[in-house]
């Protein structure tokens, strides 16, 4: 790197990397370690050519392989995900497997590594799937490794399995680039790279870095990593000032190509016999046989009523009826314009004794040339202003639908169970709200408006041809009958083509959004045709369904018109067989209408079966509107009943200062995720004091994430979860939810401004906002942004780093100041003064509060008030770590031995102070 300048977007003022001047050696292992913001990602972004260099070059001898900071898994089986691509060598692949440390969770899957996981490895714990993301680095043979903090969603054991088989031992005499927050790691590296705001600080040895920082040299004689330092103090605010006044410009290359979210670390809920979703490629369900009427009833009923729908039927048969009066009255007038100009020769032609000329011949003495012409005048104008009215009072009631049924379904899906989007990729759901909602927003209307214009049209003609010579209604009639079955038997083909055509293009947006989502993962891999090529497999697939739709739409077109023809043959030669006098006007009305059925009858019957087809959109969109909800919404007043004819109870109000204490019990809770499946939580019964720090720990798949979806009731659960003596369950999921506040692993962001990802509702004044961000030692930073709480979030806090996603996370839940707080190890991914900050600021805002814990690393929670140890859906110990680590039996001392000998004694030790601290005895 030769005085290398990036940032990320060249309308920034402020560079991401300023300056950087590196060489680096062939088969050495190098650190890049920095603050919260420093450009470590940026530095591997460079490398990858993932981001604009202003200046500089960049020049690398060899191929590369790259793991992601947050692991990137796309729903297929497990060995495919490592794979990616490259052929399959058993020695090679069993070595990447025991150097990754997932033999073991390979042997918990049914299917092993031929397991298949949902979309973004919904299915996984966080620490699988970083290990899978490590792996399928590891198996890519390349010159140079860049691994982007690999080692932070796992726990310390398997960390430093990682560092040692799978970086030390298995990547040895090749070229390792590895940023990390772990610093206990950084002594067994060849070069350190320390970054501060985007400048190469130090570059040199481990033992030249303790004379230039003293401070990294005592993290890593105490064996303390960037997330182990919970009750350290920060010596200097001003480097964390310094540090979060970077622009949110620098954040890391994964906030600006967002790679799959990682989840919990490696102790969250896993794959196991109990809590496991096997997530396949099937397709998604569909329904069967013709397109029911009710389904047209409830489409104008969202948006309308029944009323506006018969007003809109009634407005097409009055333009039509306008429209055949005009029809009809047109040889009226070329007969009087006849007897006026022709009346000897009309008469001799017609006969004397001919009715319908006496009849003629009697409208024009009682009606003048010009008074038929006024009525002529005024059918044209009624045929305008009725089509024009018709028209536009159809469109509106149709957008109105549109909209309503859009409103309704995202209702629906943002009030059903989490479950569902746990076992339906995201893919099928953009394709209901992109084509299905396309379908009703713009081809439904033009389709159902032809389909009646047409049809009107057509009953029209057929009636008018009839008057004119009823011996034409037998023919007619069985023409009918004809057309129908055609139409009859299209409809059952291609309402079938339609469904599997719409089921068809979900798995083209699901592979679209997981190749946006591992784009830098696939352009370092070079994997770009591969996904080119999967792309294209299944755009073929929903191709061919298309054009199926298209051929059968053309046969069926065909035979109309073959039908079509015969029909207008039989009236034209009838005038010539049929031994009746008729006046020219008569034939020449009859012979012209016959001529519009058959232009029109093909296009109208082929638009009334595309109307039966485009109202699968609508069928399709009413399954997710007829979704079941979490129980006990907040509609107060209302039953709500869905698709299984099930009455949603209605919520209970509650005092508006609960919960006032943070007393929370379980009695007897049993959780499952779905109703034929095992439960995952079984018989916890659990007391938490008001104000107790209580951590929760446990292998993987112990339930612990579990024991948090049951507090915030995310799934079905059976007992009693209390809180400050009311029972949750019976009181609005919206209430219980604002009143419980989460700080997770992976924070979350939303697009839009930063006010709205600290404020969504407008509860709190400015000043709040404010203060909360300082709490957090946010607000220079947002200050120098320049639009302070209007400051742009993009998608996912994409331009905010980890970190600084972690302080705005932290804000938001010092401005809801609830009684309960949930701590998902919200440190994991920071460096050690964001860390610092986040747990002094935690000690500090939530010290009264009842805080629970899940603690992915020990010493966060050996000096809680009480150690809960979770084992298969089981409470199995609960009590102060001190006294549980008395018994050298319990699970927690083995959880507490399995960090090494050192940390052992170290978190035994902090344990007693802390017990002898509360009880002042050891």
């Amino acid at each position: 790197m030769t005085n290398v300048t990036s940032k990320w977007e060249i309308s920034h003022s402020e560079n991401t990397l300023d300056n950087v001047n590196l060489q680096l050696e062939k088969g050495k292992l190098y650190g890049v370690i920095g603050m919260v913001g420093s450009g470590k990602s940026s530095f591997l972004s460079a490398i990858l050519g993932e981001i604009t260099l202003v200046e500089g070059k960049v020049k690398v001898n060899g191929s590369m392989s790259y793991a992601s900071q947050e692991a990137w898994v796309f729903g297929s089986t497990i060995r495919q995900n490592i794979l990616f691509g490259q052929t399959y060598d058993r020695h090679r692949y069993q070595k990447v497997i025991k150097a990754c440390a997932l033999q073991k969770d390979f042997q918990q899957f049914p299917q092993g590594d031929q397991t298949v996981v949902g979309e973004r490895g919904s299915s996984l714990s966080g620490g699988q799937k970083a290990r899978i993301n490590l792996a399928r680095a590891l198996y890519r043979q390349a010159d140079i490794y860049l691994l982007d903090d690999p080692l932070s969603a796992v726990d310390a054991h398997v960390s430093k399995h990682l560092f040692q088989e799978s970086i030390q031992k298995y990547l040895a005499r090749k070229t390792r680039i590895l940023a990390t927050h772990q610093l206990q790691y950084i002594k067994g590296v060849d070069g350190i790279i320390l970054l501060e705001q985007g400048k190469v600080k130090y570059f040199s040895r481990y033992n030249d870095l303790l004379d230039y920082r003293p401070e990294y040299g005592e993290l890593v004689s105490t064996g303390k990593s960037s997330t182990e330092m919970s009750g350290a103090e920060i010596s200097d605010d001003s480097s964390i000032e310094r540090s979060m006044k970077r622009q949110f410009s620098t954040a890391s290359n994964r906030s600006r190509t967002p790679e799959a979210s990682s989840g919990g670390t490696d102790d969250e809920d896993a794959i196991d016999d109990e809590d496991e979703e096997k997530l396949g490629d099937g397709l998604e369900e569909t329904s069967r046989g013709m397109v029911k009427g009710p389904i047209f009833i409830k489409f104008f009923q969202t948006g309308a009523n029944l009323c506006v729908a018969f007003i809109v039927l009634l407005m097409f048969i009055i333009t039509q009826f306008v429209v055949s009066l005009n029809d009809y009255f047109v040889p009226i007038l070329i007969n009087v314009e006849e007897n006026r100009y022709y009346p000897t020769n009309l008469e001799s032609y017609n006969g004397t004794d001919n009715d319908k000329a006496n009849a003629t011949s009697s409208d024009t003495n009682a009606l003048s040339m010009h008074t038929y012409i006024y009525i002529y005048t005024g059918i044209v104008l009624g045929i305008f202003f009725l089509g024009i009215t018709r028209s536009l009072f159809f469109y509106k009631t149709c957008m109105t639908c549109s909209q309503r049924l859009h409103d309704l379904m995202f209702s629906a899906l943002i009030r059903t169970g989490m479950r569902f989007f746990d076992t339906n990729p995201s893919g099928r759901i953009l394709n209901r709200f992109s084509k299905d909602m396309g379908t009703i927003d713009e081809l439904l209307p033009k389709a159902i408006l032809d389909a009646g214009q047409m049809n009107m049209v057509m009953l029209g003609a057929v009636i008018v041809t009839c008057v004119i010579n009823p011996i034409f209604l037998a023919p007619v009639t069985i023409i009918g009958f004809i057309f129908y079955w055609i139409r009859k038997v299209y409809l059952k083909t291609s309402k079938n083509i339609k469904r599997l055509e719409a089921i068809m293009r979900s798995p083209v947006f699901t592979h679209l959004n997981a190749t946006l989502n591992g784009l830098t993962t696939i352009r370092a891999y070079c994997a770009q045709d591969i996904l080119k090529r999967e792309f294209d497999k299944l755009q073929d697939q929903h191709t061919s369904t298309t054009y199926m739709y298209i051929v059968t739409s053309t046969a069926f077109g065909f035979f109309l018109d073959v039908f079509c023809f015969i029909f207008t043959s039989l009236v034209t030669f009838s005038f010539l067989i049929l031994n009746e006098s008729f006046s020219g006007g008569a034939v020449g009305l009859a012979i012209t209408q016959v001529m519009a059925i058959t232009q029109i009858i093909q296009w109208g019957m082929r638009q009334s079966a595309e109307v039966t087809n485009q109202m699968m959109a609508v069928e399709r969109v009413l399954e997710y509107i007829q979704l079941k909800p979490e129980p006990n919404l907040k509609d107060r007043g209302l039953c709500l009943k869905t698709k299984d004819k099930e009455y949603v109870a209605l919520p209970a109000p509650i005092p508006s200062n609960w919960p006032n204490k943070g007393y929370v019990k379980f009695k007897d809770v049993f959780m499952r995720y779905a109703d034929d499946h095992p439960p995952v939580l079984k018989g916890l019964n659990i007391v938490i004091q008001s104000g107790q720090k209580v951590g929760i720990v446990g292998r993987t798949g112990a339930g612990k994430s579990s024991l948090i979806a049951a507090l915030f009731r995310l799934a079905k659960i059976e007992g009693v979860v209390e809180i400050d003596g009311v029972d949750t369950g019976t009181i609005a999921l919206d209430d219980l939810r604002r009143k419980i506040s989460i700080i997770p692993q992976d924070p979350v962001l939303f697009s839009g401004t930063l006010r709205r990802n600290l404020d969504p509702f407008d509860e709190f004044p400015d000043c709040n906002l404010w203060a909360a961000l300082e709490e957090v030692e946010l607000k220079d930073a947002v200050v120098t942004v320049g639009n302070g709480l209007e400051s742009r979030v993009f998608d996912r806090g994409s331009n905010y780093s980890v970190g600084q996603r972690q302080l705005v996370c932290l804000a938001r839940a010092i401005l809801r100041n609830n009684r309960i707080l949930m701590l998902d190890e919200a440190t994991a991914n920071v460096d050690p003064y964001t860390d610092a900050l986040i747990q002094r600021t935690i000690r500090k805002k939530f010290a009264t509060c009842t805080m629970l814990t899940v603690a992915h690393r020990l010493n966060t929670i050996m000096d809680s008030d009480k150690v809960l140890v979770m084992d298969k859906g089981r409470l199995v110990e609960y009590d102060h770590p001190h006294i549980l680590l008395k018994n050298s039996h319990s699970q927690f001392t083995s959880l507490v031995k399995e960090t090494g000998r050192a940390m052992y004694d170290q978190l035994v030790k902090i344990a007693k102070q802390s017990y002898h601290d509360k009880y002042g005895e050891t």
